[in-house]
């Protein structure tokens, strides 16, 4: 059973900063992970996702803010938030693929996670 555990959600003020991380249990053709989010009233958007060679793709809202990294041996993924805004509160969604072309797009993506809130106030 394929199983996608986040943690490290949370309320932070802006400019402060999160990590969140997200386990893969028990699927082994994933060549992509990534991290997407969703406010109520909007559909999902990529936010971060990274291939298993270390290729990585990022929204450009996030760009030289967040990094998403990776523990091949742990199956784990990893999403460094710094200088957040009130604009990234959202529900976070860990997801895996088992597409190469590892695409910030949610039709992507073969697996999810239950999602990790972030809420970033004043």
């Amino acid at each position: 059973q394929v199983q996608l555990v986040e943690s490290g959600g949370g309320s932070v003020q802006a400019g402060g900063s999160l990590t969140l991380s997200c386990a893969l249990f028990g699927y082994t053709y994933s060549y992509c992970m990534g991290w997407f989010r969703q406010t109520p009233g909007k559909g999902r958007e990529g936010v971060a996702v990274i291939r298993t060679d270390g290729s990585t793709n990022y929204a450009d809202s996030v760009k030289g803010r967040f990094t998403i990294s990776q523990d091949n041996a742990k199956n784990t993924v990893y999403l460094q938030m710094n200088s957040l805004q009130i604009e990234d509160t959202a529900m976070y969604y860990c997801a895996a693929s088992s597409h190469w072309e590892c695409l910030l797009v949610p039709v992507a993506f073969n697996y999810w996670g239950q999602g990790t809130p972030v809420t970033v106030s004043s």
